[in-house]
């Protein structure tokens, strides 16, 4: 039964893109519509995670940690997401971990702790390079980027982003090139 539960959670994890908003007055952090509706899944993955099966500990805890992190709460949200990192370095399994970097180093930046989340992007950066895993390449750049722009080190912000735009391009992903396109936009009005 529990299996059963989490693949439902899942399905409604995935659709909380239609509650989410990028906040141009806040750097483009990733605010919500529906507080409510965020406190109710964080919720239900909290009840989940009670007494799930191993292999879902890891998508759990990095479903809570973003929700904490999206409803405005990021220091719940760095011990879930520290958690999450801990249990893809268990499983020495790197593209998990490289997501779980990137992830806590979002939620840093959110709970204002930009250097430390800078050495978590640049570590999955690392990551990407010896490992040969370039999927994730451009949203470590992406989000490094943002924290630089927060910084107002907006020369690097800046070259981080266009090493973000230039993968993009070559994926031809419309949606990614617009997202970093936004955050070019947004550096030009900062500078």
């Amino acid at each position: 039964m529990k299996k059963e539960e989490i693949e439902v959670f899942k399905d409604r994890f995935s659709a909380i893109k239609d509650y989410i908003y990028f906040d141009k007055q806040e750097f483009l952090r990733e605010k919500t519509t529906h507080p409510s509706k965020l406190s109710q899944m964080i919720k239900e993955a909290n009840e989940l995670l009670k007494d799930c099966a191993v292999e879902d500990l890891y998508f759990l805890n990095g479903a809570i940690g973003n929700l904490y992190r999206i409803n405005g709460q990021p220091q719940k949200a760095i011990q879930y997401l520290t958690d999450c990192l801990k249990i893809a370095v268990e499983v020495k399994n790197i593209r998990k971990e490289i997501i779980a970097l990137i992830r806590l180093g979002e939620a840093l930046k959110y709970n204002g702790l930009h250097q430390r989340a800078i050495e978590l992007f640049n570590k999955a950066l690392d990551l990407c390079k010896t490992h040969n895993i370039d999927e994730y390449e451009d949203f470590v750049w992406q989000h490094k980027g943002k924290c630089l722009m927060e910084l107002e080190r907006l020369n690097e912000a800046e070259e981080c982003f266009m090493k973000s735009f230039e993968i993009r391009r070559k994926k031809g992903n419309d949606a990614l090139m617009h997202s970093t396109q936004q955050a070019i936009n947004l550096l030009k009005k900062l500078s």
